[in-house]
């Protein structure tokens, strides 16, 4: 449902911007690649990757804060969408507690601004299960997957 929801949004007039952690300079096939999707955009200017000048704002690592900030000054930002949490906020600390920190004074959000698209596969959710000690065998990050589960 994104394309067509990307789609609707962009025929309303809503202008989607593509914050990625893909780096700047894979810009071109990166549009390339929407636009063969089928996805909105107009010019390479809605692909924020990696390495983007921020203007004064310098994001670290994979964080994503500055770009959303770069949308913010020309745009109104009606939603937000993500496979991972750090999509939609910075977080300081990747731990679980550090995680809910960051995410507790926008709890309102979710499900009416910010939508989690799951990825189970990776994302910075992981490291944070393992007190991002990567050394742990397969069989105790596997329990600690488990532990996690709340339902």
């Amino acid at each position: 449902g994104a394309l067509e929801f990307a789609k609707a949004a962009n025929a309303r007039g809503v202008t989607i911007f593509y914050i990625s952690n893909r780096t700047a300079d894979q810009a071109g096939p990166t549009v390339d690649n929407l636009r063969k999707a089928g996805f909105p955009i107009k010019d390479a200017s809605q692909y924020l990757g990696k390495n983007t000048p921020l203007g004064g704002c310098q994001d670290s690592g994979s964080d994503k804060g500055c770009r959303r900030q770069l949308v913010g000054r020309t745009h109104r930002v009606l939603m937000h969408f993500g496979d991972q949490l750090g999509d939609l906020v910075s977080i300081a600390s990747n731990t679980p507690a550090g995680r809910e920190q960051a995410v507790r004074p926008y709890l309102g959000w979710v499900g009416e601004r910010w939508f989690m698209l799951p990825n189970p596969s990776y994302g910075s959710w992981e490291p944070a299960l393992f007190n991002n000690d990567g050394s742990q065998t397969e069989a105790e990050r596997r329990r600690q997957k488990l532990n996690a589960l709340r339902y």
